[in-house]
């Protein structure tokens, strides 16, 4: 298995629905359950199936995603032979909303040629799941296909592909004469000469591609059923390590039903929320179904109720935000609120 099967992630996908969230950084690298980044759901399914050799092609904003994966070691990707690889595109206009832009793999040709791996999985970044691709590959080899297209239980694609690498090369080398741009081009073309079949999943998975969206996904981890479906014990979401201390609760402060980091000094009420690394909540604040990222400071007597707030925020004493669970109110990364700002 470790030599059959190439990952590959295009991190290029830009939703603008999150665009208050990725102003700094790539929908790979956007904080989830208080600390992961969306790409370590796809990038542990990948090393937990036995994938060795791992591609990521990003485009803009990449910055915060190579700093969150580093040299791939809390992956076990940091090899001699394979281990991770970064592709950034030299097309700054193609559409970033095709998984798999062949002039993107084009333009890194000599990779796909080298590769050893006799089959390629080619995945977006931005799906929140835990899958084991094993078996998809033994059903496709087993099944004759020449590309298998990932479903989801509900019908829709999941935007995941099987493929023998030396067919995505000769798709790669014919893409002018043939005007395929994407993976999605050759399996919704009818007239193809392909054998393309669907895999249907039917575990846990959420493609992140709005606020509402992400929001919703993030306060759907405080049930325990859904936590359980996506935090196996024989098959673990891997992250960027960091050595912080344990938070600190002091005498008087509240936490329900609540997902908390290291590092964090909490001093008032949390509910039904999810706070990240080093977070400071003053005394007499109240946080209920919020996402709050990390580093923020929450000073006194604030409330905040369906929240989202970006790294590095700062919340005045005093302040009241309000939002919903279909239109979260979101401060972007670094911004300061205070009480007046709100008047």
């Amino acid at each position: 298995m470790k030599r059959k099967l190439l990952g590959v992630i295009d991190a290029t996908t830009y939703h603008e629905d999150l665009e208050d969230l990725l102003t700094h950084r790539s929908l790979a690298a956007l904080p989830f359950a208080g600390r992961y980044r969306i790409i370590d759901f796809v990038l542990s399914n990948m090393v937990n199936s036995g994938i060795r050799s791992v591609a990521i092609f990003p485009k803009m904003q990449y910055r915060s995603l190579m700093d969150h994966l580093g040299s791939g070691k809390n992956w076990d990707l940091n090899r001699k032979r394979d281990g991770l690889f970064f592709f950034p595109s030299p097309i700054v206009d193609n559409d970033g909303n095709k998984i798999g832009s062949f002039e993107h793999f084009a333009a890194n040709m000599d990779f796909f040629k080298r590769s050893t791996q006799e089959y390629a999985i080619i995945s977006n970044c931005y799906t929140v799941f835990n899958m084991d691709f094993r078996p998809i590959l033994d059903w496709h080899r087993h099944s004759s296909c020449d590309i298998t297209e990932i479903h989801h239980e509900n019908g829709s694609s999941m935007e995941m592909y099987l493929i023998k690498t030396s067919l995505l090369i000769k798709l790669l080398e014919t893409r002018n004469e043939t005007g395929y741009t994407c993976m999605r081009d050759v399996v919704q073309d009818f007239d193809h000469q392909y054998t393309v079949c669907h895999y249907d999943y039917n575990g846990y998975a959420v493609m992140i591609d709005s606020i509402e969206n992400y929001f919703s996904t993030s306060m759907n981890l405080l049930k325990t059923d859904v936590w359980k479906q996506l935090f196996l014990k024989d098959s673990p979401i891997f992250t960027k390590v960091k050595d912080e201390p344990p938070t600190k609760y002091v005498k008087g402060s509240f936490v329900k039903n609540a997902m908390i980091a290291n590092g964090c000094v909490i001093s008032g009420t949390v509910e039904n929320s999810i706070i990240s690394r080093g977070v400071k909540i003053g005394k007499g604040a109240v946080i209920k179904n919020s996402i709050i990222m990390q580093k923020c400071q929450i000073e006194d007597n604030c409330y905040l109720d369906s929240v989202i707030l970006d790294k590095d925020v700062k919340i005045e004493a005093g302040t009241h935000l309000t939002g919903s669970a279909r239109s979260p109110f979101v401060v972007r990364k670094g911004m300061k609120q205070g009480a007046l700002m709100n008047s």
